[in-house]
This record gives structure tokens, sequence and C-alpha cells, in this order.
């Protein structure tokens, strides 16, 4: 199996228009997650979509990301998401709706190992870390950004 499907889902104690504006604010990622993303560039933007180029980090190690990614005004975004470097490509949907007490994130990215050596790695590793992971650093991160009160 080359790919695997990686979703969760979280909620946030804040109105969806302050968690959809630090969210879809990819030039500052850096800044507000920096545990995963060092750097963020937007190449071109044309409306709602975005090209760009990141340095990300995961697993212990930094990787460059391009990203095509069209951004779902008050909902959220799509993205589709190559790593050359690190073998894998990806489709990334964060959709964001109204919850009882904030906004409920859902989370989902569906991830393809092209490296056969890798894969044998990497798909049960994904599989294992990453919603933690990404949980840790960026959901986390945000509720303490959103949720100070």
């Amino acid at each position: 199996m080359n790919g695997i499907t990686l979703r969760n889902q979280w909620v946030v104690q804040a109105p969806v228009d302050a968690v959809f504006r630090i969210l879809t604010d990819f030039e500052r990622f850096p800044e507000h997650f920096p545990e995963v993303a060092e750097a963020v560039r937007i190449n071109k933007r044309k409306g709602n979509c975005l090209e760009m180029e990141a340095t990300v980090r995961s697993f212990g190690k930094k990787f460059q990301v391009r990203m095509k990614t069209q951004i779902l005004p008050g909902k959220g975004f799509i993205s589709d998401n190559d790593s050359y470097q690190f073998g894998t490509s990806g489709h990334e949907e964060l959709l964001l709706s109204e919850h009882a007490q904030g906004t409920l994130i859902d989370y989902t990215y569906q991830v393809t190992v092209h490296k056969g050596w890798l894969r044998i790695i990497a798909v049960p590793l994904l599989r294992w870390y990453s919603m933690k992971y990404w949980e840790k650093a960026v959901i986390d991160q945000l509720k303490r950004i959103l949720e100070k009160r």
C-alpha cells in the first residue's frame, strides 16, 4: 500500500473566524507553529488559490514542501503538497465548523509514500506518530494562542 489516510478532529474554544485567521495565515506559520514550520513563502496568489514553498519539520528532520492551496473563506483550506526530498505527496483538508464549545477542526491528510524502501518504515510511523505530533505542535499551540483568557 502506497498511501495512508490520517484523520482527526479537535475542538478549540474560540470562534471560527479567529481559528480561520490563524490557520490560513501561512506566512506566519513559523511564528505561530515553530515546531512544524521553519519558513513559508507564497510564490503565487490568485484569489483564494496559493502556490507556496515551505521548509517544514517532522520526524526530527527539515525538508522542503511545495503546496498548491485553496483557501475556503471562513471554512479552512485544502492543499495538494509534494515533498520530493522526503518522497511523499499528499492531499490535505482542514475544515472548520461551529461547535457548541467553539470551533470544530476536522483534519484529513491523505499521504502517498513514493519511495518503496521508505514505505516500509514510513507508513507504520505515519499511522502512529503524525496525528499525535500535529496535535502537540499545531492544535495545542493554537489553543494556547486563542484560549488565553
